[in-house]
């Protein structure tokens, strides 16, 4: 498509938009669109007016599925239903966010505030903008504590005192007076006090006795601030009573399992995060799709504990597919299928195995390579060969897994054998993942001659697809603001992983045969020894009405380096870009190294590389229904460690030109239960190129663009 050509469509089409898709065609007389809220602070400009917005009770709606309910004047139409309804202003509202935002101000500590809205009315479209000045605030000037005298409440608030989060000199707020109580409520609770709350405790400040300054008294009554003084009773300690596991006859599960997971005691002290801990192991098991637990005051100090188990789906079948195609007519296609058990040998553990493929062929022609892997795995709820009890807080996972590969390509053909054993689990929001042990053995066999003879030539290949045995460990660690599959806010999360292999086995050199190439060798076949980390960060901000748009950032870096026993990077665990979840304008493993041109002894792309560098961008939003859009740009590549090729090599004057570049758009239909996308990417710089900058009169030809499907978000 020509330049001229191309620009003359965008401006029609977006004529067409501005013409016909007004989001105030389907407004009424009288009836404006709220369109924007903006809040302004007159007398502190370093105040976060973040903290107001929220409180804001009629919010614009901008969202592309606007201008589809505008395609249509009609009531309860198709397009009403797919689209998104404009927001009709009501000054009501407006009001009862001045309300909002007074008392909120009051609860900061802000007394005396004043918020004035100001109304921007611009044909049918309104602004409303909150000008606020802040009141006056008063600094704590001392603190006195008020405790009840029976038992033993008033010698444990004390033991507590350094902890207190409210001191002299801190601005008194009514945020930071609750934010006390709760923290002080949860210490109370894990020392035996249940039920003690936020409830039992009063506050009175003097601001009269100076200008600018709170005497603060802080009181914890017998009753709560709902009871009179009638209600008092001792704040006592309590103990667990009976504890009793509930779960349907139909699970067939070892008893001791639960009893092992439930960390409930009967007559231990009360503790509120043993009672959380014991939620979480059990939900963490994987069979249960809820857990309730209930606890009963018991007689004057004792809590009785039910735990009531609802059972989740026990078996079943996951099915994956991901597909690409690129300006050159190459196709890709990768299905898996996984069969799942959560209780395979009647003790919480989990079966999984799964049949994969990768078939890429070019239609017309006999180019085509096929890669069939089958996998196990089996994790055990406890972690092997250590004490249940150093794992109070979370419950790690022990996990068994093999795997076999085969790949038949135009060039070779390959088996891959690996095995692990290891550990997962968690604390909070960080996630592990650690392999003592990562056995593998790849086999190369039926190699092309051409093939073959270009390895010699080539060191870095050649070292890379010898045979090889490996035996090491690696460990990923993960951490995330929000674990769930599709987080509806904004969240962020990094994830770094380190693998190495041959340190252990390089202690027994001496006593191992060496090869012609001086490696030693088991089995008559070289062992590898590398080390490789990569680490991912990504942010995502989600936005707009009901946060139904949302901007998703990822970082990524990773390099491999083979020593000792290996001259290069086995194969497998060298990087490569491109495909559905990288730079979306090539398939995969068709960019780089560096500024390399694509290896013409590869008939399917297969570039890999050392190091990796990669940056994504993408911008979601909603369309209508469930149809979401997406644009994004992403940008990247890889580069070989050794100085064999200087195009290739990873140096730092080198990584500017070498950057690779594109931008693209993508379809997303959001199921709830899973999300399927189409993405189409457009190369905007190939580094391989003389002129590596393209524009749009080149997007669209040959070599120009891709085409991926997946499921999913790409990152």
């Amino acid at each position: 498509m020509k330049p001229r050509r191309f620009l003359l469509i965008s401006a029609l089409a977006a004529g067409w938009l501005a013409a016909s898709c007004s989001t105030t065609r389907v407004l009424g007389d009288g009836q404006y669109q709220l369109v924007r809220n903006e809040v302004k602070v007159l007398n502190d400009k370093k105040f976060d007016t973040g903290l107001l917005e929220p409180y804001i009770k009629q919010k614009p709606k901008m969202s592309p599925s606007m201008y589809v309910y505008n395609w249509s004047r009609k009531e309860n139409s198709l397009w009403h239903k797919l689209g998104t309804a404009p927001v009709v202003y009501d000054a009501d509202q407006v009001e009862s966010s001045v309300s909002n935002m007074l008392r909120h101000l009051e609860y900061l500590g802000y007394y005396g505030s004043s918020v004035e809205p100001k109304i921007d009315v611009r044909r049918q479209r309104v602004r409303v903008i909150y000008e606020v000045n802040l009141g006056h605030r008063f600094k704590i000037a001392d603190i006195c504590y008020v405790l009840p005298e029976r038992g033993t409440f008033a010698e444990d608030f004390n033991r507590d005192t350094v902890n207190i989060t409210i001191r002299p000199g801190d601005w008194l707020s009514e945020e930071a007076l609750e934010a006390e109580t709760v923290r002080s409520s949860a210490y109370f609770r894990n020392l035996g006090y249940f039920s003690f709350n936020k409830n039992y405790f009063f506050f009175e400040a003097d601001t009269l006795q100076e200008p600018g300054l709170a005497h603060l008294e802080m009181r914890v009554d017998e009753h709560t601030r709902n009871e009179n003084a009638d209600a008092a009773r001792e704040l006592k300690k309590f103990h667990f009573g009976e504890v009793n596991i509930y779960y349907p006859e139909t699970l067939k599960i070892n008893e001791k399992v639960l009893k092992n997971l439930n960390m409930v005691r009967p007559g231990n002290a009360y503790n509120e995060d043993v009672v959380s801990n014991t939620y979480g192991r059990l939900s963490s098991l994987g069979l249960f799709n809820a857990v309730n637990v209930g606890l009963t005051p018991s007689g004057d100090d004792r809590v009785d504990c039910d735990i009531n188990l609802s059972v989740s789906k026990l078996k079943g079948f996951k099915v994956n597919l991901e597909g690409s195609s690129n300006s050159i007519g190459l196709f890709g296609v990768s299905p898996q299928l996984s069969f799942f058990h959560r209780n395979i040998f009647k003790g919480g553990e989990t079966l999984n195995l799964s049949f994969m493929g990768n078939f890429q062929f070019k239609p017309g022609s006999d180019i085509r390579s096929t890669e069939f892997g089958v996998s196990t795995s089996v994790s055990i709820p406890r972690f092997l060969f250590l004490p249940d009890r150093l794992f109070s807080r979370t419950m790690p996972h022990t996990d068994f897994s093999a795997s076999y590969n085969y790949q038949d390509r135009p060039e070779y053909k390959r088996n891959i054998i690996s095995f692990s054993y290891g550990y997962t689990g968690s604390h909070k929001n960080l996630y592990y993942q650690l392999y003592p042990v990562q056995l593998s053995i790849v086999r190369i066999f039926s190699m092309d001659d051409d093939f073959f003879d270009t390895l010699i030539k080539n060191p870095i290949m050649w070292n890379s697809y010898l045979d090889h045995f490996g035996l090491g460990m690696g460990t990923t660690l993960y951490y995330t603001t929000d674990a769930s599959v599709n987080p509806q806010s904004s969240y962020h999360y990094a994830r770094l992983q380190v693998n190495t292999a041959g340190n252990l086995l390089s202690a027994f050199n001496r006593w191992m045969k060496e090869d012609e190439f001086h490696s030693r060798t088991i089995w008559d076949t070289a062992y590898s020894q590398f080390i490789r980390a990569e680490l991912t960060l990504g942010k995502t901000w989600r936005f707009g009405h009901n946060d139904e748009q949302a901007i998703a950032t990822r970082l990524l870096a990773g390099a491999g380096y083979g020593y000792g026993n290996s001259s290069a990077l086995p194969f497998e665990q060298q990087f490569y870009s491109g495909g559905a979840n990288s730079l979306r304008g090539w398939q995969a493993r068709s960019v780089g190294p560096g500024r390399s041109e694509a290896n013409d002894f590869f008939v399917i792309p297969n570039q890999t590389g050392d190091v990796k560098l990669e940056a994504n961008v993408e911008y979601r939003f909603n369309m209508f229904w469930k149809l979401y859009g997406a644009l994004f740009i992403d940008a990247g590549n890889i580069w070989v460690l050794d100085d064999y090729a200087t195009d290739q090599q990873f140096r730092w004057d080198n990584i500017g030109p070498s950057i690779a570049a594109d931008w693209g758009f993508g379809l997303r239909v959001d199921l709830n239960f899973i999300l399927v996308r189409l993405d189409t990417g457009f190369i905007t710089r190939d580094p391989s190129r003389s002129q590596p900058w393209t524009g749009p009169d080149q997007w669209f030809r040959r070599g120009g663009y891709a085409i991926h499907f997946g499921v999913g978000y790409p990152f």
